[in-house]
């Protein structure tokens, strides 16, 4: 079972490209789960059809321990086998946390089991990896392939770069490697020029140049993925490209995070800061 997590700035399109991209590995007859990490329980909706799955921290709350698989791990687009950490109640405990119970949790009822037969887990991780909480998929080895979602807008390559910084960190003590970074275009001038450049400061490349395109939000507003919805839009197929290039990828380092110095001269050369 290969492990993946998915990091990117805040309203980068994490969810989005994570959902798309396993509904495409789904669609080649991988078994798929999915772990969202974010107290917004919204990164496996699309992919359940817009079901307002209960979260873990909400079924414990509720039922106690009393907990079953099925209860919190429900069976989604293609197969797949989706599941949210959720959050705690609003403005009381840390939603880091959350992330971790809910793993600990799936470990507990034998999600990762070999009776699974899971091809891929998927976490879909909120913003940062400031947190401890939201560092554990990679802390603690539940996510051994990391893939950032970044665009040509500066605030998304610090974050990107941010990020690379706790894969060097943790990358020491354990498996995890960055696998590449996913431009999800914002249609920023020099977008994929800039981004195969920071993708090569880093060691890294560029795994896929997601274009921008307003069949991603009809589909959203439909409660599905592009593939489900318009499986013959030219956007479907770039996720079916990103999914098979994720599939085949053999290009896992350890990054070398850039000074702030130098980031910034990559945005000036790309006229971003001109």
């Amino acid at each position: 079972m290969r492990k993946i997590a998915i990091y990117g700035k805040g309203g980068i399109g994490k969810s989005t490209t994570t959902q798309n991209t396993v509904a495409g590995l789904a669609e080649m007859g991988k078994k798929v789960m999915v772990v969202g990490c974010d107290p917004k329980a919204d990164s496996t909706r699309l992919l359940l059809g817009g079901l307002a799955q209960k979260t873990v921290l909400d079924t414990l709350r509720e039922e106690g321990e009393d907990v079953v698989f099925e209860d919190i791990v429900k069976p989604g687009y293609g197969n797949t086998s989706c599941t949210e950490s959720g959050g705690p109640e609003p403005g009381v405990g840390c939603a880091g946390r959350g992330i971790i119970t809910s793993i600990n949790m799936l470990e507990q009822l034998g999600a990762y089991e070999e009776d699974k037969a899971l091809d891929y887990a998927f976490y879909d991780v909120l913003g940062d990896v400031v947190c401890g909480g939201f560092a554990m998929p990679i802390r603690d080895g539940k996510a051994e392939e990391i893939y950032i979602v970044v665009s040509g807008e500066m605030m998304a390559m610090y974050a990107a770069n941010n990020i690379c910084k706790g894969i060097v960190k943790f990358a020491q003590a354990g498996a995890v490697r960055l696998g590449g970074l996913i431009c999800n275009s914002r249609l920023v001038d020099n977008e994929r020029q800039m981004i195969e450049e920071l993708a090569k400061k880093l060691g890294t490349q560029m795994i896929h140049f997601v274009p921008r395109d307003n069949m991603v939000q009809k589909a959203e507003i439909h409660r599905k993925t592009v593939i489900e919805y318009a499986p013959e839009h030219p956007q479907a197929d770039e996720y079916r490209t990103l999914a098979k290039k994720i599939d085949q990828n053999q290009l896992f380092v350890v990054p070398t995070p850039l000074e702030i110095e130098e980031l910034e001269g990559l945005l000036i050369e790309f006229g971003i800061l001109n």
